[in-house]
């Protein structure tokens, strides 16, 4: 399926299952089928997933500008308008947590029952004076001269961080790491320096207080491509009803590597096991299933 944003552009949109609506927003520089696993699980519980690629990437069209937050989630708004979604619950997957916490500000959460940030950039990627924890400017430049100078290269040692795998740990397979460096290549270059732009650099702090539903932050301990300590560890302070869920030694790509959990602890939380959740502000992982 394809729906066209306000200004033109074409995004590439899949669903599967019925039900009430589970919209899912990628991260850089991925696309919608990161979801596919996840997506299936909601599928089979008898809700509606819902993924599109960002523009500039996979399936969806490339245009030359637009990846500010403020027209990602113009594009947001032009997916769940043409699906006429309500009551749905928004998961945002590193950038796309962004998206999430943009559009909340903008439109409010009149159509929005819940929110889910996994690996999410919220609320300030960036080191500053007043954001200690965040990622140093230049390595965010560095990411940028790495990905001009050759694009492969800089994918193969990306993914490897981004998935925790090392000498010893191999969370994943290699073809998992190949099925990623793929479809980053996808990716159209001036999007992916633009949108790495916008991640980095984009201060989500006064998009905080508008997270006004009940919402679950995942977040890996051992995440270095975004740091728990300038991210989930203070987006729980900053939102109204929010629950962390830290899992322990974890990397960034969770919905590869923690699958499993990331489904059961999704599930459990947007099929209303709101008592649980209710004025938590911090919770540790759940173990491991045997």
């Amino acid at each position: 399926m394809r729906i066209t944003s306000n200004d033109g552009t074409e995004l590439f949109v899949k669903e599967q299952g019925t039900g009430r609506p589970v919209l899912m927003i990628h991260g850089w520089p991925l696309q919608a089928d990161t979801f596919d696993d996840l997506g299936l699980a909601l599928a089979e519980a008898g809700l509606r997933a819902i993924a599109y690629d960002r523009r500039g990437f996979g399936r969806s069209d490339q245009p030359a500008s637009g990846y500010d937050y403020n027209t990602l989630v113009d594009d947001l708004t032009a997916v769940m308008d043409e699906l006429d979604l309500s009551d749905c619950t928004l998961i945002g997957f590193s950038m796309g947590g962004g998206e999430v916490a943009r559009y909340l500000t903008r439109h409010g959460a009149g159509r929005v029952r819940d929110t889910i940030l996994i690996s999410a950039v919220v609320p300030y990627l960036l080191k500053t004076d007043d954001n200690p924890e965040g990622v140093p400017g230049e390595t965010l430049s560095a990411i940028a001269r790495g990905i001009k100078e050759d694009r492969p290269h800089f994918w193969a040692g990306f993914f490897k961080d981004f998935y925790g795998v090392g000498v010893l740990a191999k969370p994943v397979s290699d073809e998992v790491l190949y099925w990623n460096n793929h479809m980053a290549m996808q990716g159209g270059l001036k999007a992916t320096l633009d949108c790495a732009t916008a991640f980095g650099t984009t201060d989500f702090r006064p998009d905080m207080a508008s997270f006004t539903v009940p919402t679950l932050i995942i977040h890996g301990t051992a995440d270095k491509t975004v740091p728990i300590d300038a991210t989930a560890r203070v987006a729980v302070k900053a939102i109204p009803n929010a629950t962390l869920k830290e899992y322990p030694g974890a990397a960034h790509g969770l919905l590869a590597t923690h699958k499993e959990e990331i489904q059961r602890d999704v599930l459990a939380f947007i099929t209303n096991e709101r008592t649980a959740h209710a004025n938590v502000r911090h919770v540790g992982a759940l173990p491991h299933r045997p």
